[in-house]
């Protein structure tokens, strides 16, 4: 007799190609749900695999635009960074993913939710809290912390084994053991050779990036368009013009990758604890981070920038920890909304072998004054101004540094 209906969030990949088969031998019955986020991957073979597996129904929804729209653009114009470095391709894409799963689930009648994500990562976190916030009283089944689970399975390669025994074709293999997880706006590699620091990517790692040796000779220039800290516009050298958010996107991914543009290698502080390294490639994410940056600091006030970034740290981490629907992460997205109202205008760019240099800006409601700054005209701001402001930070520095001197005095 069956238990329920599940809706699994299928990748067609070794991990959740071996938790379909394993939900079947508990009797479940499995819908599978993939997302469109922009992977390279053949959706129609995917099917037939999970079918052929034993899913009673595969749903395969397009959620590119939305990713795009929804996520990606509110994350370029928040300008997050996870611990000053990394732009949060995956964490982005969960929220968007769960909520697809969830309509399914309601959808199709289920009872459960169920995903592939490891008990020792962050994607559990991320896929359930999202899925818990969207609906309350959904029930999740994660069996890489179900005991029954994770005693057959110890590993990638009892996993590989198993898909073998059932007849699974999955695309890992003990030689290169690696973990992949693609979506439009980034790959990223962890597991196997890489759970050593120490151990450098090998070259054939990387699918979205152009090794920097290969990568073109003469730089390429282009300029980007901002509303309201939102990318509106590209326009290429060649005169070529984007307006369209998911064209927009894939055509920065399209450029930037052929001048390997976006790679890192880093070790992150997970949400549970564990330190982790990962590899990641984000091509029109950087392009886009270093545009929306340099524009960001040209239009606005001092300290509302500063206080802006604080808030970017604040929201980098809630994103990352799965709280993109929690009630601090919804606030925090409107206060910076609210701030990027005059993050307006065009940044003129040239990126060349893995670097994005900015060359000029401009903004129709910029508080730069170039009359104002000039050191070559009159201006209402003379350099005797400064005189008041010097003054006052020459006093404080004085009298630190003599507070520091009385410390050093022996007493004894």
């Amino acid at each position: 007799m069956s238990r329920g209906k599940v809706v699994l969030a299928y990748s067609g990949g070794l991990d959740t190609s071996c938790i379909l088969r394993w939900l079947l031998d508990q009797n479940y019955e499995v819908i599978c749900y993939m997302a469109n986020m922009g992977q390279d991957e053949d959706f129609e073979a995917a099917r037939q695999k999970a079918e052929q597996i034993g899913a009673s129904k595969v749903v395969i929804e397009d959620l590119r635009e939305i990713f795009v729209k929804e996520y990606v653009w509110p994350a370029i114009q928040a300008g997050l960074l996870y611990e000053s470095r990394y732009l949060l391709g995956t964490s982005l894409a969960r929220p968007c993913i769960s909520v697809g799963l969830i309509n399914a689930a309601k959808k199709y009648n289920a009872l459960y939710i169920s995903h592939g994500a490891t008990g020792k990562g962050n994607d559990q976190v991320r896929f359930e809290l999202s899925c818990y916030s969207l609906w309350p009283d959904v029930k999740i089944i994660a069996p890489w912390r179900i005991k029954e689970f994770t005693t057959r399975f110890q590993g990638r390669l009892d996993l590989i084994k198993y898909a073998s025994l059932n007849n699974i074709p999955v695309p890992v293999t003990p030689k290169a053991p690696w973990s992949m997880d693609a979506n439009l706006m980034h790959i990223s590699y962890e597991s196997g050779i890489l759970e050593n620091p120490n151990n450098e990517p090998p070259h054939d790692l990387f699918h979205m990036t152009q090794d920097l040796t290969k990568a073109p000779n003469e730089a390429f220039k282009l300029s980007i368009e901002f509303c309201q800290g939102l990318p509106i516009k590209v326009i290429t050298q060649d005169a070529q013009v984007f307006d369209k958010p998911l064209e927009m996107f894939t055509y920065l991914n399209q450029i930037g990758g052929k001048h390997g543009i976006g790679r890192i290698d880093i070790v992150e502080n997970r949400f549970i604890g564990l330190k982790s390294r990962g590899v990641y490639e984000t091509p029109a994410g950087h392009i886009l981070h270093v545009a929306h940056t340099d524009l960001e600091v040209f239009c606005l006030d001092k300290e509302v920038y500063r206080v802006k970034q604080n808030l970017r740290e604040k929201l980098s981490d809630f994103v990352y920890n799965g709280f993109w629907f929690s009630p601090e992460g919804s606030y925090v997205r409107k206060c910076i909304a609210l701030a990027e109202e005059t993050v307006t205008g065009k940044v003129n760019m040239e990126i060349y072998k893995g670097n994005v240099v900015v060359l000029g800006r401009w903004s129709p409601v910029s508080l730069y004054n170039e009359e104002l700054v000039s050191m070559d005209k009159h201006s209402e701001f003379s350099p005797s101004d400064a005189t008041g402001f010097i003054n006052i930070q020459a006093i404080r520095l004085k009298e630190y540094h003599r507070f520091q001197k009385q410390q050093k005095v022996d007493f004894s």
